[in-house]
């Protein structure tokens, strides 16, 4: 069975908590399917946002809206341990109701470059990480008890009685993950993959490929895992003005990708078509200037070439399209620039319907 094609919004958690909620609930309002929050310590912190827990700021944007799913986009095992991810999943699903929560679950370069976690030397790598934190979270869900001894997590959980008041429907698991090991594990064990930006068509055709190599070497249906991707937008009734918003997004991606995850980054910008000395300058400006420094960084080529959902509503529908096309069931658009409600409107009114 295949899956639906959605579009939902993706936000960033270092943005105070009123704010994400009304984002949420205008994200519901205009139409958008799913809202997903994701987190980056180190990154923002270093560059004078606060960075604020996704968890529990998703669990108030679920009881503020009642259709839109919500989505952790991502958390990472080694921020949490597997069992309190478990903890805080349960109590998401509470709120939710039944087939609106999505767990996403990845390293994140981020993370574990700043608690030195998987790196070369280490017990176990990512994909040892990511596969035993899964399992024990699935676990934990099911009501199983576990007595689990992996090379990085360990956990002892008593069995649930099958008559505790709790939610019985799973939780859609999906991994975060640039690099071909962990989108094949993707395939083989979770409902779906979430690529990063900076996302392009010719990295959803790449992730794609891995992801349901991964499925049918354990025999599972590619058809029916969700492949979705963060891309950045932005959009307005003038082309070049609805573009600005996603040359700042995309600026501090770029930088992101120079500065902490070189290695996992090579072929999201081989995909794209860019080099990391044609990026250098975006976030050589990031921390000379901050912001603003790096998106005059950002030449209208490079912004072409991350193939950014922007401009008019007539050309973001063409650039949607174009994911589609390539492979992705899921857009995750990462709205930024002025007036982000009135553009989430925008989009409900001018964008959504095509799809719809």
């Amino acid at each position: 069975m295949s899956v639906p094609f959605r579009i939902g919004v993706l936000q960033l958690s270092m943005e105070p908590v009123e704010e994400t909620i009304t984002m949420a609930k205008a994200c519901e309002q205009a139409g958008f399917d799913t809202f997903w929050l994701a987190e980056a310590y180190h990154w923002w912190r270093k560059h004078s946002f606060e960075a604020r827990s996704s968890t529990s700021i998703t669990a108030l944007a679920a009881r503020e809206t009642s259709r839109i799913g919500i989505g952790w986009g991502i958390i990472s095992p080694y921020t949490r341990h597997p069992v309190q991810i478990a903890m805080e999943a349960r109590v998401l699903q509470e709120l939710a109701g039944r087939d609106r929560f999505l767990l996403g679950l990845g390293a994140s370069k981020i993370f574990m470059k700043h608690t030195g976690e998987g790196e070369k030397g280490k017990v176990a790598g990512p994909a040892v990480a990511m596969r035993e934190a899964l399992e024990i979270i699935q676990g934990a869900l099911r009501g199983e008890a576990l007595s689990y001894q992996g090379q990085v997590f360990s956990a002892e959980i008593p069995a649930l009685p099958s008559s505790t008041h709790c939610p019985d429907w799973e939780v859609p698991v999906y991994f975060g993950a640039t690099g071909p090991i962990l989108q094949k594990m993707s395939g083989a064990r979770t409902a779906g993959l979430l690529t990063a930006s900076i996302t392009t068509p010719d990295f959803v055709r790449y992730s794609k490929a891995n992801m349901e190599a991964g499925a049918r070497a354990v025999g599972r249906d590619p058809s029916s895992l969700d492949l979705g991707s963060v891309v950045v937008g932005s959009v307005g009734r003038n082309s070049k003005l609805g573009k600005e918003g996603a040359r700042e997004m995309a600026a501090m991606y770029l930088a992101n990708k120079v500065q902490n995850i070189r290695g996992s980054a090579d072929v999201i910008l081989d995909k794209a078509g860019l080099t990391f000395e044609e990026i250098n300058p975006i976030a050589e400006g990031m921390e000379r200037g901050g912001r603003s420094a790096a998106a005059a960084a950002v030449t209208d080529s490079i912004l072409d070439k991350v193939h950014a959902i922007a401009g008019t509503p007539e050309e973001c529908v063409e650039r949607i399209e174009e994911y589609r096309a390539a492979g992705c069931s899921h857009i995750l658009l990462e709205i930024w620039g002025d007036d982000r409600l009135e553009q989430v409107k925008l989009f409900g009114e001018e964008v959504l319907p095509h799809f719809h």
